[in-house]
């Protein structure tokens, strides 16, 4: 006698999209522990960028633009450096007040002693390209807290941030496998590297390394710039 054909069993859509999203997970986690360990390979060899190192770059993140610059200062940052995160309000307030004469320039420099440090940037990065660096970089130091000096990857972490602020998410997801992505941040920090920035954060006014002790110094010095 033959038999029937089996009947194909229903497609559970729900549970592919899940399994579709873990595997997006497991792929961005993945792409974190694969940049540290680049990271770390590369570090010790400070190697100046074709041209020369250069402290701003085209496509350096410029905060503010100011009609006419008077001058430009230029901050190399790590996302999971407690100091970057407690200059980061007085930095914001400095911006408001002088960001009308002078331009602000972030760059990233990961520290190798922080594990995430360098999957911050990244995912710092993927939310720049969909133009929300600034507020990718304001939750960072927001909830730096909660994911820093952790040993395990916190780039799921990092993804539901993105989430949260309403970024397109395959966009964002593609952008973090990206090679580009992590060249353009490894650019920054070999810049830094050969700059001779070694600690986060570093500042540069219109090229000069600033060797900061106080907030009125610091003022101070954009005063001046700023004339």
């Amino acid at each position: 006698m033959t038999q029937a054909p089996p009947k194909p069993q229903p497609v559970d859509t729900a549970k592919k999209v899940r399994t579709i999203l873990w595997i997006l997970i497991a792929a961005v986690v993945a792409t974190g522990v694969i940049w540290f360990a680049i990271f770390m390979a590369t570090k010790p060899a400070p190697a100046v960028p074709t041209g020369g190192a250069q402290l701003v770059r085209e496509d350096s993140h410029r905060i503010t633009k100011p009609a006419t610059e008077k001058a430009q200062l230029v901050e190399f940052l790590d996302f999971e450096c407690e100091s970057c995160r407690a200059a980061y309000p007085l930095v914001e307030e400095l911006k408001k007040e002088y960001g009308d004469r002078i331009t602000f320039v972030q760059r990233y420099f990961p520290l190798p002693g922080h594990r995430n440090s360098g999957t911050a940037a990244l995912a710092v990065e993927a939310a720049a390209q969909q133009g929300k660096y600034e507020v990718m970089v304001a939750k960072l130091f927001e909830t730096q807290p909660q994911w820093g000096e952790k040993s395990d990857s916190q780039a799921a972490t990092f993804r539901s941030y993105a989430q949260d602020l309403g970024l397109d998410m395959a966009k964002y997801d593609a952008s973090i496998l990206d090679e580009k992505t992590l060249a353009r941040i490894r650019k920054d920090a070999s810049d830094g590297n050969a700059l001779g920035v070694t600690g986060t954060p570093t500042f540069f006014l219109d090229g000069q390394k600033l060797t900061l002790d106080t907030e009125e110094q610091f003022r101070q010095l954009l005063d001046e710039a700023a004339k």
